[in-house]
């Protein structure tokens, strides 16, 4: 499963599903937060893997240990783990976590009391999918788990750059609007492009905030 399928396929739809019933928010706009969310959380977790042994330990005991995939075939569950994914993100944010939601929130229209409980909900999927992941493609240690987060971002930002239409670059182009992200008519392959290093404004500002900037043309 690529990510692409895991945020619009039947665990992502359904997230989706229950967001907008739970929150009241059009199931477009969740399905373009989880398009970007997802890369951004896998690509914070890459450059902890690749900065720190010991913290590349860490992510993959609580993949072993929290998150073996089941979560997939059981959407359900972010619901009653809302609360977990929202430890998820300020370990993966750290104080950054308010700035990060935020940014998402002006960019996809999603209310700032709306944004980090809907992002507590799709945290713990793209854990599990990480799970999985690192099951199908035995990695045991901390030592391989950034080579395997780097692989599914630039796995996904082929598939993306061989297949620019597509309804879920529709969805991004409606939702996200008319920045910088969207000049190339391909929102997908331009978020994935900024977060495996293509994005100038990241390389000017450097850090998260860089980051977050070159994704919305900010």
């Amino acid at each position: 499963m690529s990510l692409i399928d895991l945020i619009t396929g039947s665990a992502g739809t359904h997230v989706a599903e229950q967001a907008e019933s739970k929150f009241g928010v059009d199931k477009n706009q969740l399905i373009a937060l989880a398009a970007v969310a997802a890369p951004l959380i896998i690509s914070q977790l890459m450059k902890k893997a690749q900065n720190d042994p010991a913290e590349a330990e860490a992510i993959n005991n609580a993949l072993d240990k929290d998150h073996d995939g089941s979560i997939l075939d059981n959407p359900t569950q972010v619901v009653e783990r809302q609360q977990e994914g929202d430890s998820i993100l300020s370990h993966v944010f750290g104080g950054q976590k308010p700035d990060v939601e935020n940014q998402l929130s002006q960019s996809t229209g999603i209310s700032m009391d709306k944004i980090g409980p809907i992002m507590g909900m799709l945290a713990p999927l793209v854990m599990g999918y990480l799970g999985r992941q690192k099951q199908q493609n035995g990695v045991t240690s901390g030592g391989g788990l950034g080579d395997l987060l780097g692989g599914i971002l630039g796995n996904t930002a082929t598939q993306v750059q061989n297949q620019p239409s597509n309804p879920l670059n529709d969805i991004l182009g409606s939702v996200l609007g008319g920045g910088q992200a969207q000049s190339s008519g391909n929102p997908m392959g331009d978020i994935l492009g900024s977060l495996l290093g293509g994005g100038q404004q990241k390389q000017q500002q450097g850090g998260l905030g860089g980051l977050l900037g070159g994704l919305f043309g900010k």
